[in-house]
């Protein structure tokens, strides 16, 4: 039986609750995050971008490709990619996106309407939505079930223009997008406001100052936290580097991760 024929479904279906979606950036924090209990995994543009050294972006369409497969492979989860804008600018682009996340083996991914241009990184609304719906079409076509989720990037790229981005999610959502997702919406009430304005499934980039609870009674469904995990962990390795550099002294490790059980996590799942 085909192991990622069921993980389409599944992941839909953890869409009728809050739930929240943590980001590995390779395949050993994979199985970690996998052994602790979550339900669903998300890549990390981002996050795998730094672990190869490369600033978020830098990852070609295919090596990201690669990227989700050797995750997908790696733990019996769902797993969902951050594509970032795909591989190109054009609806044909979006479509063929979606074709090769499903022979990736991925349960779903998100498209955004970025273009990766800094001088001009929004895409106009008409594209935007003609991007989506080419992807909505290419999904509805595959043999498994996919989710498909629609990003409106303004907040990120400090255009923090609410109408806009909700304007934009609304027309993603006509266009069949199944989840929307507005990164970097800064508080729980700006949350709300949007979770209010769709029908459908809304993710949430997590942020310091919101909990699981508040974001659920806003109306969000599914709560991620993009490269969180990756920037937290260079920040305790800073600050492992600051101690030996600065103090000369070694009690960072206390706080590691047990070294044992790391070893059996990763014996077993060999």
């Amino acid at each position: 039986m085909d192991r990622n024929a069921d993980k389409g479904a599944t992941f839909r279906k953890l869409h009728e609750k809050t739930f929240v979606i943590p980001n590995p950036w390779d395949v050993g924090t994979a199985k970690f995050l996998a052994s602790l209990g979550f339900e669903a995994l998300a890549t990390t543009s981002a996050g795998y971008a730094f672990s190869r050294g490369l600033p978020d972006g830098g990852v070609s369409f295919d090596e990201m490709i690669s990227h989700c497969r050797e995750l997908v492979t790696s733990v019996d989860l769902p797993v969902s990619a951050d594509l970032e804008h795909g591989r190109g600018d054009s609806p044909e682009d979006a479509a063929a996106t979606i074709v090769a996340a499903e022979a990736a083996g991925l349960a779903g991914c998100s498209i955004e309407d970025s273009t990766g241009d800094p001088a001009d990184p929004i895409y106009d609304f008409g594209l935007a939505v003609e991007r989506v719906a080419a992807a909505v079409e290419a999904a509805r076509g595959l043999k498994r079930d996919f989710v498909f989720t629609a990003r409106a990037e303004n907040f990120l790229w400090g255009r923090t223009d609410l109408d806009d981005t909700i304007r934009r999610l609304q027309a993603f959502e006509k266009a069949g997008a199944d989840v929307l997702y507005a990164p970097a919406l800064g508080d729980v009430e700006t949350v709300r406001t949007v979770c209010a304005a769709v029908n459908r499934p809304v993710n949430v980039l997590a942020a310091s100052g919101m909990s699981v609870a508040e974001l659920a009674e806003a109306g969000a469904k599914r709560i991620s936290v993009g490269s969180k995990l990756t920037t937290a962990a260079f920040g305790a390795v800073e600050a492992a580097a600051r101690e030996m550099l600065d103090q000369g002294t070694f009690e960072y490790a206390r706080k590691g991760a047990s070294f044992a059980a790391l070893q059996k996590l990763y014996g077993e799942a060999r």
